[in-house]
C-alpha cells in the first residue's frame, strides 16, 4: 500500500538561478489534464512544457531554456504556471546566461 501525495503542490525550480536547463517538480493529488507553461515578465507565453493528461503522483520536468520555436530565450526573470483542473500555481525563477 502506497500513497501518492496528498495536495497539489509545484516546488520551486532547481538550479535557481540557472544558466542551460532546470527541472520543475510537480505533485498531484489525483490524475487529470494539466498544463506547464513558461512566461516572460510581459506575461508572454514563450514555452509549453507539458499539455496533457497527467497521472496522480509526483513528476519532473526539464527545460533546457528554449522558446517555444527552439529559439534561445535571454537572461531574465521567467514564471511558470501549473494547471491541474481548477486548480492553478506559478512560481518564479531566474535565468543567467
Amino acid at each position: 500500500f502506497t500513497t501518492g501525495p496528498t495536495h497539489f503542490s509545484l516546488s520551486q525550480n532547481y538550479p535557481n538561478p540557472f544558466n542551460a536547463g532546470t527541472v520543475i517538480s510537480v505533485s498531484v493529488p489525483e490524475s487529470g489534464n494539466a498544463n506547464l507553461e513558461i512566461y516572460n515578465v510581459l506575461g508572454q507565453k514563450v514555452a509549453t512544457l507539458y499539455d496533457g493528461f497527467l497521472s496522480a503522483g509526483s513528476h519532473n520536468f526539464s527545460w533546457n531554456s528554449l522558446g517555444s520555436n527552439d529559439q534561445q530565450l535571454s537572461t531574465g526573470m521567467y514564471f511558470y504556471r501549473l494547471t491541474v483542473g481548477d486548480q492553478v500555481a506559478t512560481k518564479k525563477m531566474v535565468m543567467i546566461k
